[in-house]
């Protein structure tokens, strides 16, 4: 099955909310080699790219709909940004869900734009991801 216009506006959830500790905070900041203060102790903040790690729990779904039909091993993942409403902290419990908002055909190649939006359980906004997938149909 190719993707087409009646996908826009599926909506994925991930299957559970994240909860946010500050050791993780720190941990990913470790990762990404920033030691801003700011990303450690009892009041840490997230780095911004946290928000794709939260995120992603929620593109799994999407990646997973066998009525995409998409391989991860044809995918190529291109922009993406991110909007605040908040920072990300520690204690936080975060909702994600991926919202397919465009698809667009360039021969075998598929593009999707989806929107990640993240919220607390109880419908704060905190962050919204915008990104875009290039899907290659073409036989190997």
């Amino acid at each position: 099955m190719t993707i087409d216009a009646t996908m826009v506006g599926r909506s994925y959830a991930a299957a559970e909310s994240y909860q946010v500790g500050r050791e993780k905070i720190r941990e990913f900041a470790d990762a990404i080699g920033d030691r801003n203060p700011a990303y450690r102790g009892d009041d840490a903040i997230a780095p911004p790219t946290f928000a794709f790690m939260v995120g992603s729990r929620a593109l799994e779904e999407l990646l997973n709909d066998e009525e995409l039909g998409l391989r991860l091993d044809r995918i190529v993942h291109g922009a993406q940004k991110f909007s605040y409403t908040r920072p990300i902290k520690a204690g936080d419990e975060i909702a994600a869900t991926a919202t397919i908002t465009t698809v667009r055909k360039a021969g075998p190649v598929e593009v999707i734009m989806y929107e990640t939006t993240l919220t607390t359980v109880d419908g704060e906004p905190i962050a919204t991801a915008t990104s875009t997938l290039s899907h290659n149909r073409a036989d190997a």
